[in-house]
């Protein structure tokens, strides 16, 4: 069973990562956590992907109160478990923790050109592209 956990000084370091190939399209697991420590009093939410007690990815979102919406900021599933449904799974349950908080009625969130796994993730959901800045594509999602 796919389940979020906050990240913690337990689970913080697990070496989770993706492959060689995606790396030039994702932070890293200590990139994730230093943008969540940068953006904490933005309320920044940084979790564990676990399937079941195996751990299998990082995400991280926290408020843009400019943009009157939640910036999904981050997000990778371990280049050993995808493939797996542990991505769609993941983002289904952090759109729902964030339509439950209920601040905000809007989830922003940019990838990198090129990048078209992620294009069809996050379309998957009905996230819709709104602009391009360099080589960041930005999308949106009404909740």
């Amino acid at each position: 069973m796919i389940h979020l956990e906050e990240v913690t000084p337990d689970n913080w370091q697990l070496g989770l990562k993706v492959s060689k190939s995606q790396q030039k399209f994702v932070a890293s697991d200590m990139e994730l956590l230093a943008r969540a420590y940068a953006f904490r009093n933005h309320r920044s939410n940084a979790y564990v992907i676990y399937s079941d007690s195996t751990p299998v990815g990082m995400a991280l979102y926290y408020d843009s109160e400019k943009m009157n919406a939640y910036f999904f900021s981050q997000f990778f599933i371990d280049e050993n478990f995808q493939r797996n449904g542990y991505g769609s799974k993941a983002i289904q349950l952090i759109i729902e923790q964030m339509k439950k908080d209920g601040r905000y009625h809007k989830i922003l969130l940019c990838y990198l050109d090129g990048n078209e796994d992620a294009l069809k993730l996050y379309q998957k959901f009905g996230f819709t592209q709104t602009g391009r800045i360099d080589n960041e594509i930005d999308m949106e999602l009404l909740i």
